[in-house]
């Protein structure tokens, strides 16, 4: 069938001003090339390796805001475009949130995990992170948790969490510690 492509942010997450991030394209065919756009207009080719293109923003500023999507060629032929990946530059006012997870970050397909994003702000909402895309919103209580249950192989993966303030202004924290979780 057609080949999809994921496109993801690594770290994840609002990104400071100054900061930096990559973003990342795969694709599961290998051959052809990928191209970013960020709306209509066509940033650089991408450096690849294989399966994986990736565009590097470094000391970021509000301009690299926006939304990006990667397509994927074959002969000069757009084979596949990916989702739009929505870049957000914030300062990062908030501290750090911690995140762990429960029973374990080792479990057996079927189980029940529950992620805890614990912050020491009040009044935030935050969001669970699965390889740099937004998996959950977490409820804006203290602390935040979010239950996966019956979890699957697909589940498994590096996990983080951010938090922002519920205000007009939406303030950001830092991107949480990240967290490996194996789904055996």
């Amino acid at each position: 069938g057609a080949p999809t492509i994921s496109i993801f942010l690594k770290p994840p997450g609002v990104i400071p001003p100054g900061g930096s991030t990559t973003i990342c394209c795969i694709c599961q065919h290998s051959y052809g090339s990928f191209v970013l756009y960020k709306g209509s207009r066509q940033l650089q080719t991408l450096e690849q390796s294989g399966s994986r293109a990736e565009f590097s923003i470094s000391n970021a500023t509000y301009e690299d805001r926006g939304s990006y999507k990667c397509h994927y060629l074959e002969g000069g032929t757009v084979l596949a475009q990916s989702a739009d990946l929505e870049v957000f530059v914030e300062e990062l006012r908030l501290p750090r949130p911690d995140l762990s997870v429960l029973p374990g970050h080792e479990v057996t397909a079927g189980a029940d995990v529950m992620f805890r994003c614990t912050t020491t702000h009040p009044s935030t909402g935050c969001y669970l992170y699965l390889e740099g895309q937004i998996r959950a919103q977490l409820p804006s209580r203290e602390p935040g948790d979010y239950n996966l249950s019956l979890v699957q192989k697909g589940d498994s993966g590096r996990y983080s969490c951010q938090c922002y303030t519920l205000n007009a202004l939406r303030e950001w924290s830092a991107v949480s510690n990240t967290l490996d979780l194996v789904v055996r």
